[in-house]
């Protein structure tokens, strides 16, 4: 579609500032007039390409230039592509933030994490309906693989904007909420101006696989290893799936342990507000294991992707004294293999073998199911809601697209639907949709234990390293006379013989007395002269660019 620009502030404008061809880091604002209003506020984790990089979030730079219009922060769930970026965005709009209880409790322990004590939470049950500037917001109840996720009905001055959050449709739900599509039946019945709806699961036919089929397995495991210690790996947010095991833990009379920080934390914050129901007594701290029998212990951990600091990995690769693994455990991963992470993961899985244990992992046995929407699921909501435009979100392209065709085979024009990307504005009136200007959006990159934005040059300084190396060229210069005392050349990461040291130093002379740099000169222009001294013979006798830093001493 093209972009009109002669459009009035009375459209409504649905700007992407994240989760649109690509998985994580999920945010979108929809803006009207003078009211701005952000749902979601996600992270994504470093590619191979980021090294040193922490996370991923959006850049809010647009909003942050708009901060007197933004009304709040509506969060549809607790998983970290969803709230993992709030203390960052908060850190510079210091805004209202509504979601459920569980969503809101996982956010309060990140805002004491960064030290943010100032920041209004607030609740909103599901059905329940709040309003910001010219929004009405209705949560929602919907299934996902976490309690206290909701889709959201905002009505707009030009119509009704529905965002489905994540959600899948099971009838038998761990907690006995179903998805409410008995209301979202009513909102499309009253007409639906624009649907966004998640395309995560696209590729996949039929219906997502209710949770309860993961505790018919688990249950067959645990009636199978009766002698046996249990180590059972998951998603620590995966609430659900934590009380089922936690209900087969006191079915087969075994005490329970947590490893691994983000499942403790999980743990506490879920059975605080209720939505973990653990007997007394069932917990026990995971140093005590060593005392009970094989048979009487299940150990709950994070590490389903390999991660190298997680609680399996260290045990895996014996870096865990609290847990050694033998041939009298039985580990079972319950989640699916996340693509780019199947190196780590089997590597995991391999050590694992080695040091006796029994493993199941999903290849093997039922044992985990997505808390995405299937086809069959994603088309009882586009016919329950009945929009008249649609955008799908939360995918790489091909899922976007997919889902595109997914609406045009329900009967949806072309020009009903589009694909948007990160930073592309999208103006509806109520009569049509099309594409507004881009504005200022991309990605953030968060470093190290301050969190602070790397810049690109940084990230381009790491790269050029970890494939060429770097070299460090140090001049030693009398700081009264100017003279040269000494040269000396250091690499690391890249392999330089001796005559291409000798060299090095001979060009770093020749070049300083040919530029008569004195030792009181401009520190930065010495600097230069030695770079470019080495650099080109470098790369002609190496075939590298390795990172030269010249080091200027006067002594």
């Amino acid at each position: 579609m093209k972009s009109n620009k002669n459009r009035t502030d009375t459209d409504l404008k649905v700007r992407f500032l994240g989760g649109v061809g690509e998985i994580g880091k999920n945010m979108t604002a929809l803006e009207y007039g003078n009211d701005i209003i952000v749902i979601d506020a996600g992270l994504s984790f470093p590619t191979d390409d980021m090294p040193g990089i922490n996370i991923v979030i959006p850049d809010v730079k647009y909003l942050v230039e708009n901060k007197n219009k933004v009304r709040g922060l509506i969060l549809t769930h607790g998983h970290e592509d969803h709230i993992g970026g709030v203390p960052y965005f908060l850190k510079e709009l210091n805004v209202p933030v509504f979601g459920t209880k569980l969503t809101l409790t996982l956010v309060a322990d990140k805002l004491d994490e960064h030290q943010l004590f100032d920041v209004s939470l607030n609740a909103v049950e599901e059905g329940g309906v709040l309003k910001l500037g010219c929004f009405d917001v209705e949560f929602i109840n919907v299934n996902h693989s976490i309690p206290g996720a909701v889709a959201l009905s905002i009505t707009t001055p030009v119509g009704v904007v529905f965002h489905s959050g994540d959600f899948k449709i099971d009838f038998t739900p761990i907690n006995g909420k179903t998805t409410d599509l008995t209301r979202m039946g009513e909102i499309g019945n009253n007409g639906v101006l624009l649907l966004l709806a998640e395309s995560t699961n696209v590729e996949h036919e039929g219906f997502t696989v209710s949770e309860k089929e993961v505790g018919v397995a688990l249950n067959t495991i645990f009636s199978e290893n009766i002698k046996r210690r249990l180590i059972i790996c998951m998603f620590a947010s995966n609430v659900q799936r934590l009380q089922q095991v936690i209900n087969l833990a006191v079915k087969y009379k075994r005490k329970v342990a947590l490893s691994g920080r983000s499942m403790i934390k999980v743990v506490e914050s879920a059975s605080r507000i209720g939505e973990l129901k653990i007997p007394d007594g069932v917990i026990i701290d995971v140093e005590h294991t060593k005392r009970l029998k094989p048979e009487n212990v299940v150990i709950i951990c994070t590490g389903t992707q390999g991660e190298p600091m997680s609680a399996l990995s260290r045990m895996a690769y014996d870096e865990y004294n609290k847990v050694v693994i033998g041939d009298k455990d039985t580990v079972i991963l319950s989640a699916s293999v996340i693509p780019g992470n199947e190196k780590l993961i089997y590597g995991v899985i391999n050590n694992l073998y080695k040091k006796g244990a029994d493993v199941i992992y999903e290849s093997l046995e039922h044992i985990h199911v997505s808390g995405h929407a299937c086809i069959e699921e994603l088309k009882i909501l586009h016919n329950l809601i009945k929009p008249k435009y649609f955008i799908p979100v939360h995918g790489e392209y091909r899922h976007l697209k997919k889902h595109q065709q997914l609406a045009e085979s329900l009967g949806m024009n072309l020009g009903a639907t589009l694909i948007a990307e990160i930073g592309d504005t999208v103006l509806l009136d109520g009569k049509k949709m099309i594409m507004g200007e881009r504005f200022q959006s991309g990605t953030k990159l968060i470093d190290g234990i301050g969190a602070n934005e790397t810049e690109d040059s940084v990230l381009k300084d790491r790269l050029r390293i970890s494939e060429d190396g770097i070299i460090m060229a140090t001049v030693c210069i009398n700081s009264k006379s100017g003279e040269i005392l000494s040269t000396e050349i250091t690499a690391k990461g890249i392999t330089v013989t001796q005559s291409i040291i000798s060299e090095a130093k001979s060009n770093i002379r020749s070049a300083l007395k040919d530029a008569d740099i004195k030792s009181d000169g401009d520190r930065s222009l010495t600097e230069e002269t030695v770079l470019r001294a080495i650099r080109n013979m470098i790369y002609k006798k190496t075939g590298k660019k390795p990172l030269i830093v010249p080091v200027i001493m006067e002594v």
